[in-house]
């Protein structure tokens, strides 16, 4: 299903998450894309404020508001999380905030709907040599009941994208984010020695720099496929030990101490990612959507953030 608005630049958009980090550079990617933004969260600076967990009040905020499309990039995530239990709020979020927001986005009328996925969708664990498309199987069962929670809210919430009669729902699974409002976290704890790091081996992840991918979001809003989901990472992989110590170098801070990885157990949910080993193409994004990172690694967009001071 397609329509011609899909294609326009000048949609009157609600974006739920807007006053995240990631949000702001939606914001910014899709209004110079001549669009019109209209924030959608609990706190004053949103033009619709309401939370999604409460389907009756959002219900209200959006009544007789009108909007083209709908962008789901809400999370319940403050900073990163390190614990099992840090996921469990966005986990929910996805899953029941997800069936609310297509509620809203039904009652304004709106034709397009874009949801934020991650490649962790996947699976967690070691993916070895092979390079994950999107024909790769998305949400399989987790291994334990926690890896099951996190995997399911991002399952559940894609497959409600997809199913939303009347809407053309669009998914993008996106890298590791870092740039400029995450990628500040890291200099304090850097600067006083305290960000240890396990010893990468031959593990790498997909990373993707924030105002790349929200220009992904600008780009689905306008050319994405009803039905499709898009991996958004850029081409280079790389450990996560690594990233952190390109951060330092480019920084000119000390570089982290690397410890065992068994160390990190007690920090469960960061243990289960720095275990991982994923590479992921987004050549998919890139042929169908006219999307290009323009920082295809992260070497090249961390020294652009630490030469901007």
């Amino acid at each position: 299903m397609t329509t011609n608005q899909s294609s326009h630049s000048d949609q009157s958009i609600l974006l739920a998450g807007a006053a995240g980090v990631f949000g702001g550079h939606i914001t910014r990617a899709l209004t110079e894309a001549g669009h019109k933004v209209t924030g959608l969260g609990r706190g004053p600076a949103n033009g619709v404020r309401a939370d999604l967990m409460d389907r009756d009040a959002l219900l209200r905020a959006v009544d007789g508001r009108h909007f083209d499309t709908v962008v789901h990039a809400a999370t319940a995530l403050r900073k990163a999380p390190m614990r099992h239990r840090d996921m469990h709020a966005t986990d929910a979020l996805r899953v029941d905030g997800t069936k609310h927001l297509i509620e809203a986005a039904r009652a304004t009328g709106a034709r397009r709907f874009v949801s934020e996925s991650m490649v962790f969708g996947y699976g967690y664990g070691d993916f070895g040599a092979h390079t994950i498309t999107e024909d790769d199987p998305f949400g399989p069962r987790g291994t334990d009941p926690e890896l099951e929670r996190h995997v399911e809210g991002m399952r559940v919430k894609e497959q409600l994208t997809f199913e939303a009669a009347g809407l053309e729902g669009i998914a993008l699974r996106f890298g590791l984010f870092y740039g400029p409002g995450g990628t500040d976290a890291l200099l304090p704890m850097l600067r006083k020695r305290q960000l240890p790091v396990p010893a990468d081996g031959d593990r790498v992840l997909p990373w993707v720099h924030l105002a790349d991918a929200a220009r992904a979001v600008a780009a689905a809003v306008e050319r994405g496929r009803a039905g499709q989901a898009y991996n958004v990472t850029d081409r280079t992989p790389m450990g996560f030990r690594a990233h952190v110590v390109c951060v330092a170098e480019e920084f000119g801070l000390p570089k982290p101490l690397t410890v065992p990885r068994r160390l990190t157990r007690p920090m469960s949910y960061a243990h289960t990612v720095f275990a991982t080993n994923m590479s992921v193409s987004s050549a998919k994004a890139e042929r169908e959507l006219g999307w290009t990172p323009e920082f295809p690694s992260c070497r090249k967009g961390i020294a652009a953030l630490a030469a901007r001071g």
